[in-house]
């Protein structure tokens, strides 16, 4: 498991490289043949790559994904063994997971598959209606996505993402300033709105994130454009920020906006993961293992698509480890067979009943 993981963290995988990402599902593939006894099929699924194992009609499906958010060459070193630490980029965010998936299936015989998409950190634009189409067929999903230190997630916030252009008028900022409308001045006024719609009560988070404006520094700014980040575990509470949003006006009316972005992932409720979890907590307990522990958390899966089509999801059922997108990334190897049984015997148990 531990060469088969170093091969895939080696071969980097950002979403938006896509011939890296068809080489990384090439590798899954030929992993597969070997561990597994037969090569995935490969998928093209609105032009990029989808790792597909195992039944053509799937009950269960063991969703995955094989891209990362580490440009090349940005994640040094690739690959590095510290007692039972392993780090290189995307090896928690979730090539150990995938790993743990794939060895899992090992003897499986049945109605199940293991899929692995190629643009999840990224919004899965082109894969979405794919994973809600197959989820809707099936009975359960289990998400093999980092866990939170080794518990398994049965709620994840829903996410919306926006982005607001102020149009301005441009002017020499020494000569005549005064004849200009300046885009960043206004933006200021659209940073403190938005974010005053964030609500503690539900978790809901409003982060005004990348913003650009002006063209040189000698001229006042005639457009500004901000990104913001919207996330809540109440779908209510994303409808109320996307209509406030969508109804901001500008304090200076000689500027003029343009709102574009709306709703992402909807929220993975407790509704669609706690018959699962009590499931799996079953499981482990008759394999000898710990109790497995569960958490609401505040980033999205492909889980919240799955969810949404009627399947019942459980998430975080990957790598024990710390660090998603961040420059310490890490897995606990010695995890690594223990968790890969368990899914194991959880897959078994799914289509047993």
């Amino acid at each position: 498991m531990l060469a088969d993981l170093e091969a895939l963290v080696r071969l980097e995988s950002p979403t938006q490289d896509l011939e890296a990402c068809k080489s990384v599902v090439r590798l899954a593939s030929d992993i597969a043949s070997r561990v597994l006894d037969s090569p995935a099929e490969i998928r093209d699924i609105n032009g990029r790559p989808v790792f597909w194992w195992g039944s053509p009609n799937p009950e269960v499906i063991v969703l995955a994904h094989l891209d990362t958010v580490w440009p090349k060459g940005s994640f040094e070193p690739l690959w590095q063994i510290e007692g039972t630490t392993a780090r290189g980029p995307g090896i928690f965010d979730m090539k150990a997971g995938f790993i743990q998936a794939l060895y899992a299936m090992k003897s499986i015989k049945g109605p199940v598959a293991l899929v692995a998409t190629t643009d999840e950190e990224t919004g899965s634009l082109t894969s979405k209606d794919f994973i809600k189409e197959i989820s809707a067929k099936a009975k359960s999903v289990l998400v093999v996505e980092a866990s939170l230190e080794g518990k398994v997630k049965t709620g994840r916030k829903g996410t919306a993402m926006y982005q607001i252009k102020v149009l301005g008028k441009a002017s020499h900022a020494g000569l005549e300033p005064e004849k200009g409308v300046n885009a960043t001045v206004e933006m200021a006024h659209v940073v403190i709105a938005v974010s005053n719609l964030a609500n503690t009560q539900f978790g809901t988070t409003v982060v005004p994130t990348t913003l650009t404006a002006g063209n040189t520094t000698n001229t006042v700014p005639d457009l500004a454009v901000l990104d913001i980040d919207i996330r809540s575990f109440s779908m209510a509470e994303l409808e109320r920020v996307d209509a406030a949003i969508k109804a901001i006006v500008p304090v200076n009316p000689e500027t003029r906006y343009e709102v574009t972005g709306g709703f992402n992932r909807p929220p993975l409720e407790t509704s669609s993961t706690m018959a699962l979890y009590e499931r799996a907590e079953k499981v482990a307990k008759e394999i000898g293992m710990p109790v497995l522990g569960h958490a609401s958390v505040g980033g999205a899966s492909d889980g919240n698509f799955a969810a949404a089509a009627g399947a019942q999801v459980l998430d975080g059922l990957g790598a024990v480890g710390s660090g998603a997108h961040a420059k310490h990334e890490w897995v606990d190897i010695s995890t690594l067979e223990d968790r890969s049984k368990f899914l194991h015997a959880l897959i078994k148990d799914l289509l047993n009943e």
